[in-house]
């Protein structure tokens, strides 16, 4: 007679539908040519990835991928297992953490997503999916039609680090006044026009986002702006801007708007000669997705993270050799033998 052995694997709980989605272009975007779910799925990984994965790939595309959201819907397990199972995932060749930079110019900003696919694939498939032009296409997000709703949160991006490049921030205009409440204009008044602000002003209006010492008023903004301007005009973009003005920071900032003054002035870029015969109309670069290391973030082309780690992290890895013992399997494996020891007591 065949014995029929279920699965010890925790059954995930079901997707809330109350589950928080992230900005359009985050979060996770499940891979093509996937095979149709089966209760066999994952039947090979611990039980805690188990339990992970069959919560992850019910989640809908474009959901919240963060170790933090997971958590909080995965009661079993805190943020540091959480992250360690998403480690563990990527290594089966279940999901790879990607960044891709979206725009041109000063618009370009960088999208973040977790490629998702149920069937586990190896490191070939994803270094050709990844490297595609339809990969790259797949993690622009789609124009908005409309504002998101108010209760979609965003994605809490990866932590910034050296190897992190630095992420663009959107800045909502100024708001249009409704036709009833222009205010009247005399016969022979001009009409006012709204000038949009250069990146120059946008750039220093930023900078109290990256670090809340540095936050500059609006007058402030003004009167840097010229000196700002200037190292636009000698070629740099605002990111190498942000990235200098905010790079070593003494560790208290009496006058913002003085230490940004003399920064500008300190630290201005020479002006490099222009290089003869340069085509004038410059094809946009293409942008390439960056895979980034389940475990430290670091960034890097597909074919240089194998299993979705960095090379220290791989190498890590392979030292520490094979997972310790799930808590769960442990707790089991003791009750089951005290059970045996129960039952061989003599009566």
């Amino acid at each position: 007679m065949a014995t029929q052995h279920h699965s010890s694997a925790l059954p995930a709980p079901a997707v809330s539908a109350a589950y928080p989605m992230a900005k359009p272009g985050y979060g996770k975007r499940s891979a093509p040519g996937q095979q149709a779910r089966t209760r066999d799925d994952f039947a090979l990984l611990p039980t805690r990835e188990r339990y992970v994965a069959g919560f992850v790939d019910h989640l809908p595309d474009g959901a919240s991928m963060s170790v933090k959201q997971l958590a909080k819907q995965l009661p079993l397990y805190g943020q540091q297992a959480i992250s360690t199972a998403l480690k563990a995932l990527s290594l089966a060749g279940h999901l790879r953490r990607v960044r891709c930079a979206v725009g041109v110019g000063d618009e370009c900003r960088w999208v973040f997503r977790t490629f998702w696919s149920r069937t586990a694939r190896d490191n070939e498939w994803w270094t050709t999916y990844l490297t595609t032009e339809t990969a790259s296409q797949t993690a622009a997000p789609a124009p908005d039609t409309a504002p998101p709703p108010p209760w979609v949160p965003a994605e809490e991006p990866p932590p910034a680090g050296p190897d992190s490049p630095a992420v663009a921030e959107q800045v909502p205009g100024p708001t249009p006044v409704p036709p009833q409440c222009t205010p009247p204009q005399a016969p022979d008044a001009e009409p006012t026009q709204t000038t949009a602000p250069s990146p120059a002003y946008l750039a220093l209006a930023r900078l109290g986002r990256n670090d809340h010492r540095l936050g500059l008023s609006a007058d402030d903004c003004t009167t840097l702006e010229p000196l700002a301007a200037q190292w636009l005009d000698r070629g740099v973009t605002t990111d190498y801007l942000t990235s200098t003005l905010t790079a070593g920071l003494p560790a208290q900032i009496d006058s913002p708007a003085g230490l940004i003054r003399r920064r500008l002035i300190d630290k201005l870029p020479p002006r490099l000669p222009a290089t003869p015969n340069t085509p004038t109309d410059t094809p946009a670069p293409t942008h390439r997705l960056l895979v980034e290391c389940t475990d430290c973030g670091r960034p890097g082309p597909p074919e240089a993270l194998p299993d979705g780690l960095c090379r220290p992290c791989h190498t890590t890895h392979s030292a520490s050799g094979p997972p310790s013992p799930d808590p769960t399997q442990i707790a089991a494996v003791k009750a089951h033998m005290a059970n045996l020891r129960h039952l061989l007591k003599p009566v």
